[in-house]
């Protein structure tokens, strides 16, 4: 990429501080689904700011609320204090561009006159004085006509203009995008995902590019995902999670914010690590009461039931009250068996004698 300092050179500098975008509450619901919620954001002149958001964030939506194509359900969007009209090229005309996540050429025109199609919210004459031709038109058809080369050769396409927007190379094709935009004049672009699906060269290029954007005095608002490509580009950074702003501040500030990396990264991140340890930690609980067996042995536990059958039951005193009965009937018995036995004790026969 051939980007020419030229440019930059001839263009004044804004002044500094000057707030060129001033979007206050800005609300965009779709019957019952919010998709951005109380949004606020300022641009300043000559400042680059990034916006940045998990998918589904509301970052696209709420482009389109600010350059006209929603028509927000609640807030409103300045341009240089001017409240903006609710109508894509009134937004336009009043110094907005912007470029697509998705690449919109027009396939089979040139490239020169991809970018003559941004021109022409800048020419005044009217439509006979094209049918016509008059000598009006001619002259603003060339002074187009040479303000668009001016933008090629600045994003270095000047010798591929009068080839089919369809031939170029992908990272061309965004920069092609990028010039229709600039040919505008605008003081404010916006660019929706500019570094999607290019390679590292492509993006170190595309970096360059808005750089000199920024030079040359326009304010720039980048919607991206490559985090390392917006921090590097941007002077602040807004974060936008599920239609709300989360954080706005400098690059070092967004990335070490907590609720940044958990946005990006879930939630449940710190939740769901005892989760995922805690069958670790009760395996070894499973195994604590073999460990502690010992113990449950000693204590009064309910494996001590064989306690209750040392207990007196209903059947052993049953067989106690037997017990004691018994030994009274066979006192006499027990008490003779001792003296046979001393009287006769080679005698067995006698023993069995007596006993009958």
């Amino acid at each position: 990429m051939t980007t020419t300092t030229k440019t930059a050179d001839a263009t004044t500098a804004p002044t500094a501080g000057e707030a060129v975008l001033d979007a206050r509450g800005v609300t965009m619901r779709f019957g019952g689904l919010t998709a951005v919620r109380d949004v606020n954001l300022t641009v300043n002149s000559g400042e680059i700011v990034g916006l940045i958001g998990p998918n589904g964030a509301g970052k696209t939506t709420f482009f389109n609320c600010l350059t006209g194509l929603y028509v927000p359900t609640e807030g409103e969007v300045r341009y240089k204090g001017t409240v903006l009209p609710p109508t894509s090229y009134k937004v336009t005309d009043a110094g907005i561009a912007r470029t697509f996540q998705n690449i919109r050429l027009f396939h089979n025109m040139t490239v020169l006159e991809n970018v003559l199609v941004g021109r022409h919210t800048r020419m005044k004459q009217g439509l006979w004085s094209a049918l016509l031709r008059l000598p009006g038109f001619k002259k603003a058809e060339a002074e187009a006509t040479e303000r668009a080369m001016e933008l090629l050769e600045f994003i270095g396409l000047q010798d591929k203009a009068q080839h089919l927007a369809k031939n170029l190379p992908y990272g061309e094709q965004r920069k092609l995008e990028i010039a229709r935009a600039l040919a505008s004049d605008p003081g404010l672009i916006l660019l929706d995902e500019p570094t999607a699906g290019m390679n590292p060269q492509e993006t170190r290029a595309a970096e360059e590019l808005i750089f000199a954007i920024r030079d040359m005095g326009i304010a720039v608002l980048v919607i991206e995902h490559d985090m390392r490509f917006i921090f590097n580009l941007c002077d602040r950074v807004a974060v936008l999670v599920q239609g709300q702003k989360l954080i706005e501040g400098d690059s070092q500030t967004v990335q070490s914010d907590e609720r940044v990396i958990a946005a990006y990264l879930g939630e449940p991140v710190a939740e769901s690590t005892p989760e995922v340890e805690a069958p670790a930690e009760e395996a070894p609980a499973k195994d604590a009461p073999s460990k502690d067996a010992p113990a449950e042995e000693d204590a009064p536990s309910d494996e001590d039931a064989p306690s209750e059958e040392d207990a007196p039951s209903d059947e052993d005193t049953a067989s106690e009250e037997d017990a004691d009965e018994a030994p009274a009937e066979d006192a006499p018995e027990a008490a003779d068996a001792p003296e046979s036995s001393e009287d006769t004790p080679h005698d067995p026969a006698s023993g069995k004698e007596n006993d009958a």
